[in-house]
Parts: structure tokens; sequence; C-alpha cells
């Protein structure tokens, strides 16, 4: 049996499953037998993690297709990070594994734009002074010089 993360359909899934037909969850107090927030809201985080047996036995078979993805079956499609390249499932425009990965290409993905945006300005400066001298290199070219300077008077 592979292990891989659980997408948000799927965690969305559970959660509304449990909501609605738990014998042992109660909107008020969560979870009866733990006597507190029930964790298959917030501990499930891979298909071979810790289960609560009476979501398993009881609840999971109401929802055939939830079954079949903890017991082995139809993996969704999957794409590799763009950080790690580990492969997980698709979950709409997401890109990355995990936030750590999406901090990392967020990092990048800055750098490389101020890295650009460096490289514009210094183009930009550059055409402005080859602007500048050849501008200034044309007027001391065309001027006309001035007789009063030329013949020493002032």
């Amino acid at each position: 049996m592979q292990i891989r993360e659980l997408t948000g359909r799927e965690r969305q899934a559970i959660r509304r499953l449990v909501k609605a037909s738990c014998a042992n969850y109660d909107a008020d107090y969560g979870c009866l037998p733990l006597d507190g927030d029930c964790y298959m809201f917030y501990g499930v985080a891979h298909t071979n993690s810790a289960l609560c047996k009476y979501f398993r036995r009881a609840v999971m078979p109401l929802a055939p297709e939830l079954e079949r993805i903890f017991n082995g079956g139809a993996m969704p499609d999957t794409k590799p990070c763009e950080v790690c390249g580990r492969a997980f499932p698709l979950n709409g425009r997401q890109a990355y594994c995990s936030e750590k990965c999406a901090a990392i290409g967020r990092r990048k993905s800055v750098a490389d734009n101020v890295r650009a945006y460096r490289e514009r300005k210094r183009e930009c400066n550059q055409l402005t002074s080859e602007k500048a001298r050849y501008i200034r290199d044309f007027r001391h070219e065309n001027s006309i010089p001035d007789i009063n300077r030329r013949e020493g008077q002032i």
C-alpha cells in the first residue's frame, strides 16, 4: 500500500462524513470517547495514519470512494513538486507538495523577479548614459565656436 497525503477534497469529505454519520461525534463536545476534538479532523495526514476504529468500521463504508482510497485503491493523478520533485496528488492549481516547499518557491520567485528588475534598470541606465554621451558629443561636434572666446576677448 502506498502512503500519500490526502487531498483537500478528501479531508472535506471525511469531515462531512464524521459530522453527519459518526455516533461518537457531538457538535458541542467533539469526540465523545476522547472527550475533546475529533482527531479525524486534524490528525489524519496520510492514508496509513491512525484512524478511529469506529470510523473505519461503521462510518467509512458509507462512503465507498473514501474507503477505496484508505484501502489502497484509486490513487488520484499526481505531479512532481517544483522544488523537491516529490510526487503529490493534484489539488487545483497547487504547485508545491508542502508549505515548506511553497516558501522556498516563493523566495526563489521573488529573487528571480528582483534580479530581472535590476537587470532592466541597469540596461536602462546604460542606455541613458550612452544617449547623454551621444548628445554631448553631437553638441560638441556641431557647435559654433564663440567668436569672443576665440580671440581672447571676454
